[in-house]
């Protein structure tokens, strides 16, 4: 795996910034925000500089019951090859739920969900995988998500789920620690178990990333100063395996460059600290192998060569390195580390396969259904979760939509979160947010708001220009009758 670095998230508001910050080896931007064809000059620059630049796709669910979406892995594939990258990193989440696999309405969730931690979710998630994996041109990573509730029924740790998805399909994992400290509080899972029960010879890279937490619920807001718990979890990492590489993670609030740049000097001395660490480990491996063979201070392989270092850790069995066919064997397969003979839902392969992503689809049509459209929630679930977490989607989609339509909140005012929200309750998102954006706005106006005339007015007229098969203000007609007006008002 290529040698990345120190690197940081690549956002517009911050692109100016992060060109001029020392020490930046690479960068990751949203795949979702970048247009092959008109790559912004700022990634342009830093491409030029020798500055990698690795695309981070969400929206591709590669956790949902669906196979991956052909279009969305076309377009990420072009992503890669325009920006030169050496891999593309996505989600162990879902996203959508519902359509025809299941007979029920299309959501969205506009967010990453997480999927069942059981062997049935793993063998689908297995099989989308490596139909990514065959339709990139660029080795993925998929990244450990967090998560406000538990599913039912759940059969392994999240540990030891990576490490099987690794070990069946030859993912990289690109292992967010914010998202470990995320389930620590949320979930009870101990992070340092997670790191123990990964292959951690998988992993591309680390996120590290700030949150918050508000009445004993940790939410992963990206907003926020990296905390210590966080960087003690990359610490704890960087003890057991030298990560390719380490990213902040920042998507709002964005401080001043220098607070950006400071907390970046803070992740590369935990990354650092915890080198220390794994050499010091090596060293007192080294030496106990070297005393066991009666040769004090020289620890010896099978081929007669000193065993140092890295190589003294990475004997099979070792921490920090599984053998092949490991998850299978601890699952008690017979069929080795590909899993040959198993197909969705421990089926045969192509026998009920379909059957069983219906049955994944409907457990997450039903989990979505309840967070974004009200209805009950399934059996098993923690309610008050549930709901806390239907609240967190929600504000999440006001915010998204008040960014990709800012005209919204001007022409609403005050008026726009509370009006969202409401609307939010009983239309849930269908087809992104830009369409969400044009739907709130088209159910305003239809029930004779707002109640404002000269808001209602320029809403109307907002709505007009967007709500066609292209812009009002670009047709021929719009522009001579924009252009009459102004010279008649010149008069």
């Amino acid at each position: 795996m290529e040698r990345l670095g120190t690197g940081i998230g690549w956002r517009p508001e911050i692109a100016d910034a992060v060109e001029r910050m020392p020490g930046i080896d690479w960068v990751e931007a949203v795949a979702e925000n970048v247009c092959p064809g008109h790559l912004p000059d700022s990634l342009r620059r830093l491409r030029e500089r020798g500055v990698t630049v690795v695309p981070h796709g969400v929206s591709l669910g590669l956790g949902g019951a669906d196979r991956p979406d052909a279009g969305r892995l076309t377009a990420l594939a072009e992503r890669a090859e325009a920006l030169g990258s050496p891999l593309i990193t996505e989600h162990i989440a879902f996203v959508r739920a519902g359509g025809p696999l299941t007979a029920s309405p299309r959501l969205e969730a506009g967010h990453l969900l997480p999927v069942p931690r059981t062997r049935d979710a793993l063998d689908v998630l297995c099989e989308n995988v490596r139909i990514a994996q065959d339709a990139l041109p660029v080795p993925l990573a998929v990244e450990n998500i967090a998560a406000l509730i538990c599913w039912p029924g759940e059969e392994m740790t999240e540990g030891q789920f990576l490490y099987d998805l690794a070990d069946r399909t030859g993912v990289r994992l690109l292992i967010d620690v914010a998202n470990l400290h995320t389930n620590h509080v949320n979930r009870g899972e101990d992070p340092s178990k997670a790191l123990a029960e990964l292959p951690l010879e998988a992993i591309a890279y680390v996120h590290v990333a700030g949150g918050v937490e508000r009445d004993g619920v940790w939410h992963d807001s990206h907003a926020h100063p990296v905390p210590r718990p966080v960087l003690d979890i990359l610490t704890d990492l960087a003890s057991r395996v030298s990560p390719p590489g380490v990213l902040l993670e920042r998507d709002e609030d964005f401080p001043e460059p220098a607070e950006l740049e400071n907390e970046l000097g803070t992740i590369r001395r935990a990354w650092e600290a915890g080198a220390v660490e794994r050499v010091k480990t090596e060293l007192r491996s080294a030496a106990a192998g070297a005393a066991a063979l009666g040769r004090p201070g020289e620890a010896r392989g099978g081929d007669g060569e000193p065993l140092v270092g890295v190589r003294a850790t990475r004997r099979e069995g070792a921490r920090g390195e599984a053998p092949a066919g490991a998850g299978a064997a601890r699952r008690g397969d017979e069929t080795g580390a590909a899993g040959a003979t198993r197909g969705a839902f421990g089926l045969p392969p192509q026998e009920g396969a379909d059957e069983a992503r219906q049955r994944l689809g409907l457990a997450q049509a039903a989990l979505l259904s309840a967070l974004v459209a009200g209805t009950p929630v399934p059996e098993g679930f923690d309610r008050a979760r549930v709901g806390v977490q239907a609240r967190a989607l929600a504000a999440k989609r006001a915010d998204v939509v008040a960014k990709v339509a800012p005209e919204l909140p001007v022409i609403l005012g005050a008026e726009y979160r509370s009006a969202f929200l409401g609307y939010a309750q009983s239309h849930p998102m269908t087809d992104g947010y830009r369409r969400d954006a044009l739907t709130f706005a088209e159910h305003l106006l239809s029930t004779g708001r707002p109640g404002d005339t000269r808001a209602r007015r320029e809403l109307r007229q907002w709505w007009l220009e967007r709500s066609g098969p292209r812009p009002r203000s670009r047709r021929p007609a719009d522009r001579l009758a924009r252009a009459t007006r102004r010279v008649l008002l010149r008069r």
